[in-house]
């Protein structure tokens, strides 16, 4: 059980990094910090979750070059399992690599695939035995106490997030009329003013595609003019 619980550790931290890169990766783009990511806490699953399937698969693998492309073949296959899976349960695609080449179905693309497989690399090499080591170094009473802080935390934050999705999904399928620009902005206006993180979900994916109605990517170019009005 102690291992479980270091394990998890390990997981939240890996999901802290990916944050982190994801802050960074953004930066360059947007010159300003947004909160990346699909929960509300500064971690970001796919990478930790990404991250523990290496260790217990690939901790054993002694040849750099299968240690290297077998990192980018469990970050493809999470990658795009998590983009398929959040369109068919939230009806919408978070992100999309159409404009980049070698790209699957706009899910995945090799610079990507290849950027993960490096981070895997590293992680499986170095980054892993550092933070392990540091983890299995602490009493048990300490590992408890963060185990079940950073679990009741995440499952909070789950639970809170998937309803915040959930609303926005909703939304489109409750307008009497959903091509009615001038009622969806109403309701938007009144979900972004009541609901700050409503807002911050669009600003960490001002791209998502909607792929309910025609009438939800008129919430998607309504609720994005708003929150740039409000930001600026």
């Amino acid at each position: 059980m102690t291992e479980f619980k270091i394990y998890f550790l390990l997981f939240i931290t890996y999901s802290f990094i990916g944050w982190i890169i994801e802050i960074i990766d953004r930066f360059k783009v947007n010159k300003k910090i947004v909160n990346r990511g699909f929960l509300i806490g500064p971690y970001i699953p796919i990478y930790g979750s990404c991250a523990i399937v290496m260790l217990l698969l690939l901790h054993s693998v002694k040849s750099p070059t299968i240690l290297f492309l077998s990192c980018i073949l469990i970050a493809s296959i999470g990658e795009y399992l998590t983009s398929y899976i959040m369109e068919k349960v939230f009806h919408a695609r978070w992100w999309d690599y159409s404009d980049y080449k070698f790209n699957l179905n706009g899910r995945i693309c090799l610079i990507n695939c290849l950027g993960f497989g490096v981070l895997g690399f590293i992680l499986i090499k170095y980054l892993n035995n550092f933070f392990y080591n540091i983890y299995s170094n602490f009493n048990i009473i300490t590992i408890n106490i963060l185990f079940y802080i950073l679990i009741t935390i995440f499952i909070i934050d789950l639970i809170v997030s998937f309803n915040v999705i959930f609303k926005i999904k909703n939304m489109s399928l409750k307008f009497v009329n959903p091509d009615n620009t001038n009622e969806i902005t109403k309701k938007v206006r009144e979900l972004i003013k009541n609901n700050w993180l409503v807002k911050r979900l669009f600003m960490a994916f001002p791209n998502v595609k909607p792929i309910i109605k025609k009438g939800a990517l008129t919430i998607k170019n309504t609720t994005k003019k708003l929150i740039t009005r409000k930001s600026n």
